[in-house]
C-alpha cells in the first residue's frame, strides 16, 4: 500500500471468516491482529461438520494456500444424502461420484485448526470480547474490550458472528427469530454402541421432515453422528413447556409426544443420544441489510448477512474474508479496500439473503429433495 503502508488491522472473531481473512493478509505481507472473547482455541465445542463449496469457500481456501489440506482432511464420502418419509421409507438417495469434490465435509473443528495453524504465533489475541467500537468514522478507530484494554485501529473487520458487536457501529439492524428451531443432539463411538444409527445415517447425511418437523443427521469425524431436531415453535419453547435446557429426560419426553407418529427407528434419534441437548433457535438478519459506508469498518459472514443455515453461511464468510483480503492487498488505501469490497459483497449477499428469506420452513418441507446443506449452521 503506498498511501498507508502498515494500517492497523483488528478483525474481531476468530471463525473461519475471520482466520481466513488473516491468512490471506498475511501472505500478502499486511500484518492483521484477530481478537476473539474465548479463552483459547479449545474453550468449546466448535459445532458439527460443513461443507465447502468449489465456487465460493474453496476459492477462499485455494487464495489462503490451503485448498490441498484441505482436501487431505475432508470427507468426499460425506456428500452422500439420504431423505426418508416420516415412516423411514427412502425418498431419495444421493451418493457422491469416485473423486467428487464439489461440496466434500469437514468438521467446523478441523477446519478451524486448519486455518489457525497456518497464521503466524501471536496472531489471534483469546480472551478479548469487544464491549464497543468508538473513534471517528475517518479513524482511527478506538477498540474497547471488556477487560480493560483499549486499542486503535485503522480498520476493523467484524467477523464476530450474529450478534456482532462490531455491527452496531455502523447499523442498527438486529437478528429476528425465523420461527424454526433446531435441537442438537450427540452420538459418539457410533459404530459400536449405535450401530442401527450408524447404519441409517450412513456416510454422510440423513433426514425426515413431515411438513411441521424434521429430523436432520450428519455424520462426523470422529465416529460421531450430531442430529439436530427441527421444529416450527416459538423462541421461548422449551421454557414455555415449564421445562429448562438441562432437563433432557422432560425435553425427551416432549419430543415423543410431537414425534409419537413417527417410525420407531427415526425416534431413536431423539431417544437414544448420548448426553444433553443443546438448543439453536435459528436467527436471521432483516433483508436487505446494508449500511452507509464506513472507510475504517466493515463486516464479513454473519456479521453482515445471517441467513438460516442452507449451505451458504460458512462458504459466504470465507469468500467475503478472501475477497476483502484481496482487496486490501491491492488499493492504496484501506478506505478505497474496503468501498471495492462492498461494491461486491453487499449486492451478492442481498441477493443470497432474498432468496433464503423465510426459508427456515424449508427445513421442514417434504417437497425438497436436499437437506444435506442444512449442516452449515
Amino acid at each position: 500500500m503506498n498511501t498507508l503502508p502498515a494500517p492497523r488491522i483488528a478483525i474481531i472473531g476468530a471463525g473461519p471468516g475471520g482466520l481466513t481473512c488473516a491468512r490471506i493478509l498475511q501472505l500478502h505481507g499486511i500484518t492483521a491482529t484477530v481478537h476473539d472473547r474465548d479463552a483459547g482455541p479449545d474453550a468449546r465445542d466448535q459445532g458439527g461438520t460443513l461443507d465447502l463449496h468449489a465456487d465460493n469457500g474453496q476459492i477462499a481456501l485455494r487464495e489462503a494456500g490451503l485448498l490441498e489440506e484441505f482436501f487431505r482432511l475432508a470427507r468426499p464420502e460425506g456428500q452422500e444424502m439420504r431423505q426418508m418419509d416420516a415412516a423411514g421409507a427412502m425418498l431419495f438417495h444421493q451418493v457422491p461420484e469416485e473423486g467428487e469434490r464439489f461440496k466434500p465435509e469437514i468438521d467446523r473443528g478441523q477446519l478451524r485448526d486448519l486455518l489457525l495453524d497456518s497464521l503466524r504465533p501471536g496472531t489471534v489475541r483469546w480472551g478479548h470480547t469487544l464491549q464497543a467500537v468508538g473513534g471517528p468514522a475517518e479513524g482511527p478507530r478506538r477498540l474497547q474490550f471488556t477487560d480493560g484494554t483499549t486499542l486503535e485501529a485503522d480498520l476493523v473487520i467484524g467477523a464476530d458472528g450474529a450478534w456482532s458487536t462490531v455491527r452496531r457501529a455502523i447499523s442498527r439492524a438486529t437478528p429476528r427469530y425465523s420461527g424454526v428451531s433446531f435441537l442438537e443432539a450427540w452420538f459418539h463411538d457410533v459404530e459400536t454402541r449405535h450401530p442401527d444409527i450408524a447404519a441409517l445415517v450412513g456416510q454422510g447425511s440423513a433426514a425426515a421432515a413431515d411438513g411441521d418437523r424434521g429430523l436432520f443427521a450428519q455424520r462426523n469425524s470422529g465416529d460421531h453422528i450430531r442430529v439436530y431436531v427441527i421444529q416450527r415453535v416459538p423462541a421461548d419453547w422449551i421454557t414455555g413447556a415449564g421445562l429448562t435446557p438441562q432437563d433432557t429426560d422432560g425435553i425427551r419426553a416432549l419430543l415423543m409426544e410431537r414425534f409419537g407418529d413417527w417410525s420407531p427407528r427415526l425416534r431413536r434419534l431423539i431417544t437414544d443420544n448420548d448426553g444433553p441437548y443443546v438448543n439453536r433457535p435459528i436467527f436471521a438478519l432483516p433483508v436487505p441489510h446494508t449500511w452507509e459506508h464506513d472507510p475504517t469498518v466493515t463486516l464479513l459472514g454473519d456479521a453482515a448477512h445471517l441467513m438460516p443455515p442452507l449451505g451458504v453461511g460458512v462458504n459466504l464468510a470465507m469468500l467475503d474474508a478472501c475477497e476483502l483480503a484481496l482487496a486490501l492487498a491491492r488499493h492504496d488505501t484501506v478506505a478505497e479496500a474496503v468501498h471495492a469490497y462492498e461494491r461486491t459483497m453487499l449486492p451478492r449477499s442481498t441477493e443470497t439473503a432474498r432468496l433464503l428469506d423465510g426459508a427456515a420452513d424449508h427445513l421442514l418441507s417434504t417437497e425438497l429433495p436436499d437437506f444435506a446443506t442444512a449442516g452449515d449452521h
